[in-house]
Formats: C-alpha cells, sequence, structure tokens
C-alpha cells in the first residue's frame, strides 16, 4: 500500500525469520501480523497477532520461510522497518529498529512516531 515497488516494507534478520518460522509451525499459523496501536507511555506500541487468514490489503513479507503480514492501518508507521530477535540473559523477544521512531519510552515497550508522517 506504502511501500515502494522491488523494495519489501520490512525486512528481518535471520535470527527473526528463524523464530518467526518456527512459531508459523509450531501450530500451522499463515504468519504473524504487526501493527501499531495507540497505548503506552509514549503513546504507541506494537502489536503481534498469529494469523490463520491472510486478507486482501495486508502487505505481505516473506523470508527464509518466515511470513510478516502488515495490518493496512500501521503500514506508513512500519515503513523501513529492521525486526530482529534478540536473545539475552534475562529475557529473549523481538526488537523493531524503525527508522520513522522519534521517541521511545526507557523499557523500549511503548513509541512515538516522527509527526512527519502525520502532515501531508
Amino acid at each position: 500500500m506504502f511501500g515502494i515497488p522491488g523494495k519489501q516494507a520490512v525486512t528481518m534478520t535471520p535470527a527473526a525469520a528463524m523464530q518467526i518460522s518456527k512459531l508459523m509451525g509450531k501450530e500451522g499459523h499463515k504468519g504473524l501480523r504487526i501493527g501499531v496501536k495507540k497505548g503506552g507511555c509514549a503513546g504507541m506500541e506494537y502489536t503481534m497477532d498469529y494469523v490463520d487468514e491472510v486478507t486482501p490489503n495486508d502487505e505481505v513479507v516473506e523470508q527464509d520461510g518466515a511470513r510478516i503480514l502488515i495490518a493496512p492501518m500501521a503500514q506508513m508507521f512500519l515503513f523501513g522497518t529492521e525486526i530482529d530477535y534478540e536473545v539475552g540473559l534475562l529475557e529473549s523477544g523481538f526488537k523493531f529498529n524503525n527508522p520513522n521512531v522519534s521517541e521511545a519510552c526507557g523499557c523500549g515497550e511503548s513509541i512515538k512516531f516522527d509527526e512527519s508522517l502525520f502532515q501531508k
């Protein structure tokens, strides 16, 4: 929807692609839908949900057996984002390296987007 021809909306590191592929295969899901919603101390937060049905308006990104679907209303916020999966001593999880984020809270769960995304 908001993409540039020949360029994927989001990219995945090999670690993220491997983890998403594992999650898809575990229960036979067709992919992982990512989006954004209002919430958190900075104003917005990422969402991730299993997908059992692809809708025509989803932006689909496939890499190394992993499938990401971007919710239509989130596409402009996520364009250019790299999704990574990090494993640490205390926690493991997906990390979003998003060039559209202007601020993030200390916990990393909540984000604020560059105001230019909302202007025409």
